[in-house]
């Protein structure tokens, strides 16, 4: 089976990689993009932590006073610190033990794809337990010292820890999305999904809208029941510094979300104008766990069902012919046939028999098929069709199922031409011809559960007589004056007529033509 065809970025982004590359290259990959994404979003947190604290949010001043500085500069660098090696190393170190199944490049057990998926969730929940964790020891220990300062630092702890978990959830599903792949090709996604696009809509909506307005909410709060909230100029600060807030972060994670939800999207719609352009290998990377993950599946369902019909078509096409698939195909058929103008010739080999004898089956059938491919070629040049092989001789008809103008000319012509290709190509044998043409009936012959398209009618036993006649003949090509009068002009003439014998089974007298030497 060929490769099939993938994009440029078939995970969607060309930081991921592609999914062919080693297991131990992407193992590196995502750890290196784990550590980078979990870093960097904590430390928006605690950049986000320090401005409200120290800006936004009124409150008593927990910076300055002599004494929260042990609090300021012991315990906050200290927990920070260790919460961001316990956070990077214990979550990265947890990834990649889930997902030794992809670095030992081996198929995955239903629970190490469950594990997989939900990784993100997972490394969220660290980030979770460690700002949480933070949030009750500071907010303790500040509280001892003042009880009034418990409102504030709690909110801006609790607003920075809500913008890490968020952003670490969409960045190590990005991160993931290799192992993703992997995990969603050893089983049904439709089974197996952890999340969906309503989740990261909601997980939008808490980080971009939901924290920032409760906060303008609280403030506002304050601003009622506290004595130094009623400062303007720092009302005013707080709610210019949210509302900035909002801005900048709802647009990164409104991006965020827009890239997770579309990256899918424009990769089965890459599939589809490849599906277009007559590219039936297309196969795409499933690495999303939503219900996008499902239309990537789909589309590959649908693809695998394309191909696999291309391939039935094309078999059925082979085995009755193209333009017989395609009326079968186009309409429903049922037995019978109608009467139909119609010429056919019959070639046969001439000493198949001592053939046969005398060379190895292996031989016999290599030159057969090169026998038929001359045969093939001729007949599909002059818009006919081979209506069936018989051993070493083959039967093609002219004007059904599809009409042509000049049938008879063309059942002419195929004739000659193939007897000239065989003198040159496949020296080795030589055949007799018989082209005769008239009423028939042309349709579908046998049973309701089994039945073939064919032709019954004089013209078929005729030119079956005439080719064997035509083995004891000049040329070995007979073909019947009839014919020849209903061919055009230009290929008439190209034939003479010779004696009147009876053919074996008919009353009538034929009148024998030949081409021209």
């Amino acid at each position: 089976m060929p490769q099939p065809e993938r994009s440029a970025a078939p995970l969607g982004s060309r930081l991921l990689g592609d999914t062919t590359e080693s297991p131990g290259r992407r193992r590196v990959r995502v750890q290196i993009l784990l550590t980078i994404f979990l870093l960097g979003s904590n430390l928006i947190g605690a950049t986000i932590v320090g401005t409200l604290v120290s800006v936004v949010v009124p409150g008593p001043d927990v910076l300055t006073p002599a004494s929260y500085w042990w609090v300021n500069y012991i315990v906050v660098p200290v927990y920070v610190a260790c919460a961001f090696l316990v956070g990077v190393i214990w979550g990265t170190t947890r990834a990649v033990r889930t997902l030794r199944w992809a670095i030992e490049d081996r198929k995955p057990t239903r629970k190490e794809q469950v594990k997989t998926l939900s990784m993100p969730w997972q490394l969220t929940r660290i980030q979770i337990a460690l700002w949480t964790v933070g949030l009750l020891l500071i907010t303790t220990i500040d509280g001892i010292i003042d009880p009034q300062s418990i409102p504030k630092v709690a909110f801006t702890i609790g607003a920075g820890g809500t913008v890490v978990c968020a952003f670490s959830y969409l960045l190590s599903e990005f991160a993931l999305r290799p192992a993703a792949a992997r995990a969603l090709e050893a089983g049904d996604p439709r089974r197996i999904r952890i999340a969906g696009v309503m989740g990261r809509s909601i997980l939008s909506w808490i980080l971009g809208t939901g924290v920032p307005v409760a906060g303008l909410m609280i403030i506002a709060i304050f601003s009622f029941i506290r004595p130094y909230t009623s400062n303007s100029t720092q009302l005013a600060v707080a709610i210019l510094s949210l509302g900035g807030i909002t801005l900048v972060f709802g647009f990164f994670l409104t991006l965020l979300g827009g890239f997770a939800t579309t990256a899918p999207i424009r990769n089965v719609r890459s599939g589809m104008a490849e599906v277009e352009r007559g590219n039936m290998d297309v196969q795409l990377a499933v690495y999303d766990g939503t219900e996008l993950g499902e239309l990537q599946s789909g589309f590959n369902r649908m693809a695998d069902g394309v191909r696999e019909r291309e391939k039935i078509r094309d078999l059925f096409g082979r085995h009755v012919g193209h333009e017989v698939a395609e009326a079968a195909l186009s309409k429903n058929p049922e037995l019978g046939g109608e009467e139909r103008d119609i010429a056919v010739f019959f070639i046969d080999l001439v000493g198949s028999t001592e053939l046969a004898a005398s060379r190895p089956p292996s031989e016999v059938v290599a030159l057969l098929n090169r026998f038929f491919a001359v045969v093939v070629d001729e007949v599909d040049e002059h818009g006919g069709f081979i209506n069936k092989f018989e051993g070493d001789a083959a039967l093609a008809i002219f004007g059904a199922p599809g009409e042509i103008d000049d049938h008879c000319g063309s059942a002419l012509a195929a004739a000659r031409k193939i007897s000239k290709r065989l003198l040159d190509e496949v020296p080795e044998c030589s055949a007799a011809v018989g082209v005769a043409s008239g009423r028939a009936v042309a349709g579908n012959v046998g049973a309701k559960s089994r039945f073939e398209y064919t032709v019954i009618g004089d013209p078929v036993n005729e030119a079956a007589r005439l080719s064997d006649l035509a083995k004891n003949a000049a040329g070995a090509i007979l073909a019947s004056k009839v014919t020849v009068n209903g061919a055009s002009a230009g290929e008439a003439e190209l034939w003479e007529f010779g004696d009147s014998v009876t053919l074996r089974g008919r009353s009538e007298e034929t009148v024998l033509a030949s081409p021209l030497a």
